[in-house]
């Protein structure tokens, strides 16, 4: 049996680990109650104030305890707009807007913001989520699974693995603004002076998206021996982030040429009970309603071996043993959910029509003698600086603690 290689050893003649070149992760969010989290932002409100409604055995049984959290639990604010920090139970407080979130690959969904309904929120992935934040999110290792490595998003990511075996979550930058990039130190300079060009954060993240393979230790990162390669693998990677980030930092949203967009054919019903695929005319039938073209490629899009369209729908069809706060939610299908659909079909077409391209790349990749590990300790890059594993100090940042006391992270 081969020996099991821990994350950020690698071996040293083979290509770097992503955890060797973007030092500084996180481990994925653990709610512990799945009513805070939705996709839709209205059935939030609702379970909210059916919990700040109700009052003692009731209160607790709706709110779901465990270990980490129950319904007399304080908690500090998870952001710098105020949210509740007394237990629940005692003083629910205002309700807090709810956050647009990547629940798992490709899926949108909407957060309550409040760290006393959450087991494990990881605080320090808020305190750097803003306007110029970019996540990477791997996608964890399955035995076999060929498909992507990671996602790359602007929303805060939750990490959720489909398979049930999460990655990490790797911030782009470690503070707000968009400054210090999580890269090891002296990484972006060697990569200049080796391909005679300027390399930014977002240039080793495009680079990253187009070419990282899965592997037990987290996804391997081949860095080219020629500056052609490189060129190319950043622009082919700056494609893939313009689709994952579906708009966001002032992009377009994602569209497939006309002829080729997928429209409702049949109107989609109140409460779709199924999703099945035509491949035949490429119609995609939710419920009694129908949606084409979709090509077999977005349909048959899997992460971690699972279908992305089929788990995406199972979160959202009608679901007869849902209780508590988890049962309450929109009694039809929102327009706002077709059009969210038609949007994840074209992500995927998308993505999907690029992975021969990337494939070609991992080829040409394969054949060349190009910077491994060995070398990037050669150059001192590698081990990353034990600092650069941690949390920056986020100076100045003032947050409500527990009970209503401050602390400077």
């Amino acid at each position: 049996m081969a020996a099991r290689v821990a994350v950020g050893s690698g071996r040293g003649d083979g290509p770097p680990l992503l955890d060797d070149l973007m030092p500084w992760s996180v481990r994925p969010l653990r709610t512990g109650r799945p009513w805070v989290t939705a996709p839709d932002a209205a059935s939030l409100r609702a379970r909210w104030d059916r919990l700040a409604g109700a009052e003692g055995a009731e209160q607790e049984e709706l709110f779901g305890a465990t270990r980490l959290r129950t319904a007399h639990t304080p908690a500090a604010a998870l952001t710098a707009r105020h949210t509740g920090t007394r237990a629940f139970a005692r003083d629910p407080g205002p309700y807090p807007e709810p956050v647009r979130i990547l629940h798992g690959p490709f899926d949108e969904q909407w957060m309550i913001p409040d760290h006393r309904l959450i087991d494990t929120a990881r605080p320090e992935l808020w305190r750097v989520a803003d306007a110029h934040q970019l996540f990477a999110v791997e996608h964890g290792h399955v035995p076999q699974d060929t498909g992507p490595a990671l996602s790359a998003t602007a929303l805060l990511p939750d990490g959720h693995s489909p398979a049930g075996r999460p990655g990490r979550i790797r911030p782009l930058y470690r503070r707000p603004g968009g400054s210090e990039p999580n890269l090891t130190p002296g990484l972006t300079a060697l990569l200049e002076a080796r391909y005679g060009t300027p390399v930014t954060a977002e240039c080793v993240l495009a680079w990253t998206l187009a070419t990282a393979t899965p592997s037990p230790a987290g996804p391997l990162v081949p860095l080219p021996a020629e500056a052609a390669l490189w060129a190319e693998g950043v622009d082919l990677g700056r494609e893939l982030l313009r689709v994952h980030l579906r708009g966001a930092r002032g992009g377009e949203r994602p569209r497939l040429p006309g002829g080729r967009r997928p429209y409702v054919r049949a109107a989609i019903p109140a409460l779709p009970d199924a999703l099945a695929y035509d491949a035949g005319d490429g119609t995609l039938a939710v419920g009694d309603g129908c949606i084409s073209p979709v090509p077999a490629s977005a349909w048959d899009y899997r992460v971690n071996g699972v279908r992305v369209l089929d788990l995406w729908f199972e979160l959202r069809a009608a679901r007869p043993g849902a209780e508590g706060l988890a049962a309450l939610g929109p009694r039809g299908w929102p327009r706002e959910r077709t059009s969210e659909l038609l949007e994840l079909i074209t992500v995927l077409a998308l993505l999907a029509e690029a992975w021969p391209r990337q494939e070609s790349l991992r080829q040409r990749l394969a054949g060349q003698a190009g910077l491994t590990r060995d070398g990037l300790r050669a150059a001192g890059i590698v081990p990353a600086p034990a600092a650069s594993r941690r949390p920056a100090s986020v100076l100045g940042h003032r947050e409500e603690g527990p009970e209503g006391q401050f602390a400077l992270l």
